[in-house]
């Protein structure tokens, strides 16, 4: 089994329970996630099952929507209000101040990550050494904003879609609005609505799929109406055609030139969907305009 199932992971479970229970359920060891959320936060998780594993470092990468709820006049240690509280403060601010403060913090950005996160500091994870009582100096990181869309105010509540790069911590969003406002904040719910393509409206829950393996789901579904291939999950890279007779060389992820593929467009550095003139996904390749080659990248069919 080879593909990427999109998980709907609810509140509760850990990113790696999703993956244990999905071991389980398929009957398959090589299972990997593609973006961490803390386990109160729910929605998106792609799964990548079998050759699929080699695109979790592709499908990590891309851009993130999430829908959170921010509450205005409470801190706590772990920005999110399962953590304990560390102030408590009335927020005192109009409508329209606490949406200039938000709008503020559109564009690119240094984040220092929080102490309860899966990120490691000389091989320990932040988030041990936080529930061990130590904090240590976490290194700010660039990410970007694209937008924040304000979904509703009902102070203390404020609802807003944002659309962010990778490494984006949220929770860490809330925390700062909350401090430039005054009063504090926190992050009262988190869900991820749509990450490198994978969106909520088609996501599965782990018992659908459970349904759908044992034969047992009331739509008649099966395991292969909800497996997204490999190559559909990289539609966003553009596709390459090679002529006729270069079955062996690229199986055997050798290097081919412009000339060896059948393409009317444009060819520039980039990677690129290469498949076979039979139609069959070879591979991820990188064109490198330097020594006009095509190089194998991530190669998905090999000597087969």
């Amino acid at each position: 089994m080879d593909g990427i199932i999109n998980i709907y992971k609810e509140a509760g479970f850990t990113s790696f329970d999703v993956v244990a229970k999905l071991r389980g359920i398929l009957k398959q060891k090589k299972i990997g996630h593609t973006g961490t959320l803390d386990p109160d936060a729910e929605g998106v998780l792609p799964v990548c099952i079998g050759k699929a594993t080699k695109l979790c470092e592709y499908l990590t990468g891309k851009d993130k929507i999430y829908r959170a709820v921010l509450y205005l006049g409470i801190t706590t240690d772990t920005q999110d209000v399962s953590g304990n509280i560390l102030t408590r403060k009335e927020p005192e601010i109009t409508k329209e101040k606490i949406l200039t403060i938000i709008q503020s913090f559109v564009g690119r950005q240094m984040q220092i990550p929080p102490m309860y996160s899966a990120l490691k500091v000389n091989g320990k994870k932040l988030c041990d050494l936080a529930r061990a009582g130590i904090e240590v100096e976490r290194k700010p990181r660039e990410i970007e904003i694209f937008s924040i869309k304000v979904l509703s105010v009902d102070l203390p509540r404020i609802t807003m879609e944002v659309h962010c790069s990778k490494g984006t911590y949220i929770r860490t969003l809330c925390h700062d609005i909350g401090r430039q406002a005054g009063c504090g904040g926190c992050m009262e719910k988190l869900l991820r609505t749509e990450t490198a393509g994978f969106v909520l409206e088609h996501a599965y829950r782990l018992g659908e799929v459970e349904q759908i393996v044992k034969g047992i789901d009331e739509k008649g579904r099966t395991i292969s109406d909800i497996l997204l291939s490999v190559d559909e999950a990289l539609q966003d890279y553009p596709k390459i055609v090679a002529k006729p007779g270069m079955e062996k060389v690229l199986r055997n992820g050798g290097r081919f030139l412009i000339s060896d593929i059948s393409s009317e467009e444009e060819i520039r550095d980039s990677l690129y969907r290469v498949y076979e003139n039979s139609g069959i996904f070879v591979g991820l390749f990188r064109y490198d305009a330097v020594r006009k080659v095509f190089q194998p990248e991530k190669m998905f069919l090999q000597n087969g």
